[in-house]
């Protein structure tokens, strides 16, 4: 059952990539991995002196031939349909849809948008209307946060071309026009979600956000730090919903139904109905039934033979799955639902059996548990995120005994508030204390100096750790069954994570500037001559990437951090520069726009009694041994700008610094009308080295960019962005004169003086 669940997924993984482009790339690789999971079914089912039974493979190669034509036969029309094509045509349509997940918000380059899944009925576009089921995304404003989950709106709009699992994305031309309210199922469900929130609205923001997160999935209030910080301590599935939340509620169910004497099949007809309801309250999105089926697999496990009927289950559970929804196969959360329960199923026993012979059996299972679902998963989290979690065990078993309290009584609390808050808020009291544990548990731990260690992504490096996974997953159980050897392996992990380990050869010596790879983003430190000091310019998309390159620079102490403008690539990360480090103030630009950013910025500066200052072109001022001249914006109270964040480059902070005989031009996102302005109001100005304004944008002063006579250009840029950053032509413009360094190709790039000689170093990896 295995080796034809395997073989499923290698046919629906072929059918998706001829469904989605079809290129001889992608269809080589998809062959070249039907060739390994069919090796690996081959072993699973046995191998009779050296040859696979003929008829075996028969059945396998007939699997995958199937789920091939399910995958093509679902994928098809999505792609290939009447939808599909008028989004090709960028067509303007009418529209009857069905709303098919919860409207959520998000930040967009210029303003807020409203993202809403939905489903098209019906379609009209150029004399013709069409009915079918393609599932599509809206992207619209605030009227669209308030349609509600299973209503049916008609809208208009003009179709785009979509990628992944949808046919189009659709920009609408006004607000929804509600024709059906949501069936009362869907309402009943709202009113539970509503009672969630409720329960824990008089708790801390973060777990008032976590407490809904955990029960129902419902994440819209967890902040990007604090999911950055669950990413990598290896906690990112209790932010979703998961096989472990629904185990947890069912088992309490039947625990429940026991005590009132539901025996026998009233106890499956009360699991199917718990089932039911939990899929109901979580969303009916492929996500929520991957986890309702892989908590049912694990309940199934339990008990005599709970091993074999668990992988049997989980075979069956992949098999329905894929034909029902083939979209899955190329879904990173199925894989590694599959991966960590089937890890559980495999590797868990015997790595218990082991540990239990020095420890108590609950202390043996809580261990081995985390280790094989960990183990199973490395080489998928790898694949995808660039880096192996070194913390994850650690931070799971620290977690694991407040998941149960804060899944069940935050249930029990939301439930009971839909009917009286006040006594639902006591009942979910204790839940909140239990997430109040599990994000100490995340913070900390990622605090920790490494926390988890980067890999590349290359065949060559995944095959490398697939297979040292698989070696551990064999032998750890012998490593662990003695209390000597065991104790020897984690002290040596310990001795890992805690023990910062300087990187060869950065920083440089005497560096005055690194601008750190942080993406599609700015992020510029400038060193003050203090040892552990710098002055940070900007801070990223992401508080992760900031803190790391900031504690490769051993950065303590941040006496002023300067936030050119309030677009996201430079404010969100933030919180990343405030982890852990004194922070003297915030100096900003006058111009407040977009509003979100400055709210951000305001409120994480408040939490921290830091001071937050406008900064506007005047004289010098020095911090150690820097001088930092403000030389934009022109002076003048701080304002509003139009709320959308289109102007908010014009009021880019720039700064000319000198250190050590350097002069540094730091624009931020400076655009040409400015720079313009700027070259009038000081046609002296001189720069060794010039960090390019807006990441490379082509909208540039090019004599202004010549007139600085830089020797050295920094471009902070992100590797594949959708902006077309940095210019090419503009590169090779400036490649004439000057050195050009980037952060997309060379990673942080430092600016080094030596007896008053300028150099540059970089650094690769994360």
């Amino acid at each position: 059952m295995a080796a034809v669940a395997l073989a499923t997924w290698v046919g629906a993984l072929l059918g998706a990539a001829v469904v989605q482009g079809g290129s001889i790339g992608r269809l080589a690789g998809g062959l070249g991995l039907a060739g390994l999971l069919l090796g690996v079914g081959g072993a699973i089912l046995g191998v009779r002196r050296g040859a696979l039974s003929r008829a075996a493979a028969a059945v396998l190669a007939l699997v995958v031939a199937g789920a091939a034509v399910v995958a093509l036969a679902h994928g098809d029309p999505v792609r290939h349909g009447p939808v599909g094509a008028l989004a090709a045509d960028r067509a303007s349509v009418e529209l009857l849809l069905e709303v098919t997940d919860d409207p959520r918000r998000v930040d967009g380059r210029f303003e807020d948008l409203t993202v809403v899944r939905a489903r098209v009925v019906a379609i009209t576009a150029r004399g013709r209307s069409w009915r079918l089921r393609a599932p599509v995304v809206v992207l619209g404003d605030d009227s669209w946060a308030r349609v509600p989950l299973g209503a049916t709106v008609a809208a208009r709009g003009r179709l785009a071309p979509a990628d992944g699992d949808v046919a189009a994305v659709v920009d609408p031309r006004g607000p929804p026009d509600l024709r059906t309210p949501p069936d009362v199922w869907w309402r009943v469900a709202a009113r539970v979600r509503a009672g969630l929130r409720a329960a824990v609205a008089d708790q801390p923001a973060e777990q008032a956000a976590l407490v809904p997160a955990l029960v129902s999935g419902d994440d819209g209030g967890v902040s990007e730090d604090l999911a950055d910080d669950f990413r990598t301590t290896g906690l990112t599935h209790l932010l979703a919903v998961s096989g472990t939340n629904l185990t947890l509620v069912l088992a309490a169910l039947l625990g429940v139904g026991r005590w009132c004497g539901v025996r026998g099949r009233w106890g499956l007809v009360l699991a199917a109905l718990g089932i039911v309801g939990f899929v109901l309250v979580a969303r009916t999105e492929p996500s929520v039934l991957r986890a309702a089926v892989m908590g049912a697999v694990a309940l199934l496990s339990f008990g005599g033979d709970g091993r074999r009927r668990g992988l049997r289950a989980l075979s069956v559970a992949g098999v329905v799955l894929l034909l029902l929804e083939p979209t899955l196969a190329t879904s990173a959360g199925f894989a590694l639902s599959v991966s960590a329960t089937a890890g559980i199923l495999v590797l868990a026993p015997r790595w218990r059996d082991a540990l239990a012979r020095w420890l108590p059996g609950p202390a043996a299972d809580a261990v081995a548990v985390p280790v094989a679902a960990q183990l199973a998963c490395t080489p998928l989290v790898a694949g995808l995120s660039g880096q192996v979690s070194l913390i994850a065990v650690v931070a799971n078993l620290l977690a694991a005994p407040a998941v149960a309290p804060a899944t069940i009584l935050g249930l029990v609390g939301g439930l009971i508030a839909v009917v009286e808050v006040d006594v639902g808020r006591l009942v979910a009291l204790p839940a909140a204390w239990s997430v109040g544990w599990i994000v100490t548990v995340a913070r900390s731990c990622a605090d920790v100096p490494l926390p988890a260690i980067g890999w590349g992504t290359g065949v060559v490096a995944l095959l490398a750790l697939t297979l040292g996974s698989a070696l551990l997953a064999v032998r750890g159980p012998w490593l662990v069954a003695r209390p000597a050897r065991a104790l020897l392996l984690a002290g040596l992990l310990l001795l890992v994570m805690l023990v910062r380990l300087p990187t060869p050869g950065w920083p440089p010596a005497h560096w005055r500037l690194v601008a750190c790879d942080v993406g599609q983003g700015d992020a510029l430190v400038l060193a003050t001559g203090r040892p552990g000091e710098a002055v940070v310019l900007d801070a990223g998309p992401e508080p992760a990437l900031v803190d790391r390159c900031l504690q490769r620079l051993g950065v303590s102490t941040v006496p002023l951090v300067v936030l050119t403008h309030y677009h996201a690539d430079h404010v969100d990360g933030l919180a990343g520069v405030l982890a852990g480090r004194s922070v003297g103030a915030v100096l900003v630009t006058t111009l407040q726009d977009p509003p979100g950013g400055v709210a951000d910025v305001g409120a994480l500066a408040a939490a921290r009694g830091i001071p937050v200052r406008a900064l506007t072109r005047g004289p010098a001022f020095t911090v150690g041994d820097v001088s930092l001249e403000p030389l934009w914006p022109e002076p003048g109270p701080s304002h509003p700008g139009p709320g959308d964040g289109s102007t908010a480059n014009a009021g880019s902070v720039v700064l000319l610094v000198r250190v050590d005989g350097l002069r540094l031009m730091l624009t931020g996102d400076l655009e040409p009308d400015g720079q313009a302005a700027l070259a009038r109001e000081r046609p002296d100005l001189r720069a060794d080295v010039l960090k390019l304004p807006h990441h490379g944008s082509r909208h540039q002063d090019l004599g202004w960019l010549d007139s600085l006579g830089a020797r050295v250009v920094l471009v902070s840029v992100g590797a594949d962005n959708d902006y077309g950053h940095p210019n090419g032509p503009l590169l090779d413009h400036l490649r004439r004169s000057a050195r050009v360094l980037r952060t997309d190709l060379d990673g942080d790039l430092a600016v080094v003086t030596d007896d008053g000689r300028l150099s540059t170093a970089t650094r690769r990896g994360p």
